[in-house]
């Protein structure tokens, strides 16, 4: 595992100005190409998520509001308890204000790409429809550029594997039970081995049984969960209210700390930033448009409008809320990372039972985002092979995750790091080409909406 991490660790240097240009560099200009499009129609965007515009005759599997509370579901999860913790480790509280960045530029990303996987959507071997990156880029820029789709799809083949979500869930489990205290000693490598067993096993059951019963699933227990977690920081934050303010102040005056400590200084400290935030939601990296070019909708402006709600929800809220909390509680000057800081800073703060509460809450996401992620490894398999073997995925998935339950923090970050990373760069110059294309569409969308309404 030793000799795999040196490989990845070094491999990932040279990927960072490409994240860098095309993410942000990129970013910046659709969110000027597009008139500040997706802020001024944020209200618009949350009418429609709430169903006022739906179209019975749309074609598509799940609704506007059941892909964006999967595309929620593997966003909202571990990527925002514990990456927010590992980049405060990584970076100090300073890193926050490069996550928010991030995510504002990438609900505009969020809209152009997920309005093209509508417009190129296309159908598979089986006649189900499909949509995403791999689709329009082969179907939007040609069969000139299948070379970039196919590299998407190799390395989506390693990102998204549910291997961050199974390392911090065995993590939690861990640190919460002590189960060789308080259970039976069979040594940590046992349970750990034990825990990854389980969670194969249990995902197992909900993955073979495809993409409905995932669907309901998530959005069954995704809202509630995001709810309980929300009230619970809500509860530490009136708690601690006068810590809230400070808290907010020192992520916005270490942003700019020029001789931080941080590997990398200044440079090291945005990197981080970028990493956790395209890791929080996802902006820029292909995943979501999977989902929502699945969705039933008559067009595909709808469809981007509801997806750049994604980033905003999960990223400028959800992360915001568990930095304040490990700030204010102190947990980030402790040694532990990714999650066990998180679980630190709530059982401080709730009375020591917070960890606890913590621990359901996780096992939600976990269970979540692993029922969700197989999906999109599966679509690229799909795209390489054929529908039949993609559904082979699922097997390498589920050995997978018995694989990351006893890995390294530090091995499963830097896999998903480079394998994000290396996304990012064909998604995003197909969007960055393709633009145009959705320019043209929202003008339609927005004289009809006009028309309609007077």
């Amino acid at each position: 595992m030793e000799l795999i991490n040196d490989l990845i660790s070094g491999a990932l240097p040279f990927t960072e100005w490409p994240m860098f240009i095309l993410l942000i560099g990129g970013g910046l200009f659709l969110v000027f190409y597009s008139k500040f499009l997706p802020y001024r129609f944020f209200g618009h965007a949350i009418a429609i998520t709430a169903g006022k515009y739906d179209d019975k005759t749309a074609q598509g599997d799940v609704s506007s509001f059941q892909a964006l509370s999967a595309a929620v579901a593997a966003t909202v999860g571990l990527g925002n308890i514990s990456g927010v913790a590992i980049a405060i480790h990584d970076g100090g509280p300073g890193v926050v204000f490069w996550i928010w960045v991030t995510a504002l530029i990438g609900m505009c990303i969020k809209f152009y790409s997920c309005s093209l996987a509508v417009m190129y959507r296309t159908t598979d071997a089986d006649g189900k429809l499909q949509g995403g990156p791999m689709y329009y880029i082969t179907k939007g820029l040609g069969e000139k550029a299948r070379p970039l789709a196919l590299f998407f799809a190799v390395c989506g083949l390693f990102g998204f594997l549910g291997v961050f979500t199974a390392n911090q869930f065995t993590d939690t489990f861990m640190t919460v039970v002590e189960p060789n205290e308080t259970i039976a000693n069979f040594g940590t490598f046992n349970w750990q081995l034990g825990i990854g067993f389980v969670l194969a096993i249990v995902t197992s059951f909900v993955i073979f049984g495809g993409l409905t019963k995932i669907a309901k699933v998530a959005s069954a227990i995704v809202p509630f969960m995001v709810l309980v977690y929300l009230l619970a920081v809500v509860v530490v934050m009136v708690l601690n209210a006068s810590q809230i303010i400070p808290s907010l102040k020192m992520i916005v005056t270490e942003a700019w700390n020029f001789k931080t400590v941080v590997t990398g200084g200044f440079w090291g400290l945005v990197i981080i930033g970028i990493r956790r935030a395209m890791f929080s939601n996802e902006a820029g990296l292909g995943s979501a448009p999977m989902y929502h070019g699945q969705s039933k909708t008559d067009s595909p402006i709808k469809e981007g409008l509801v997806a750049m709600l994604g980033p905003f929800i999960d990223t400028i809220l959800v992360c915001t809320f568990t930095a304040v909390v490990i700030i204010l509680s102190g947990a980030y000057l402790e040694d532990g990372s990714g999650i066990v800081m998180t679980l630190s800073a709530f059982e401080k703060t709730l009375f020591g039972y917070g960890d606890d509460l913590l621990m359901l809450i996780v096992t939600a996401f976990a269970l979540s985002t692993l029922f969700t992620y197989s999906y999109y490894g599966v679509k690229c398999l799909s795209f390489l092979t054929n529908p039949k073997i993609g559904k082979y995925y699922n097997w390498y998935f589920v050995i997978m995750i018995v694989f990351a339950a006893v890995a390294s923090l530090e091995l499963v970050k830097n896999l998903i790091d480079l394998s994000y990373a290396l996304m990012v760069i064909p998604n995003m110059i197909a969007v960055l080409l393709l633009a145009p294309k959705v320019n043209k569409e929202a003008k339609k969308y927005f004289q009809r909406l006009k028309g309609e309404q007077g």
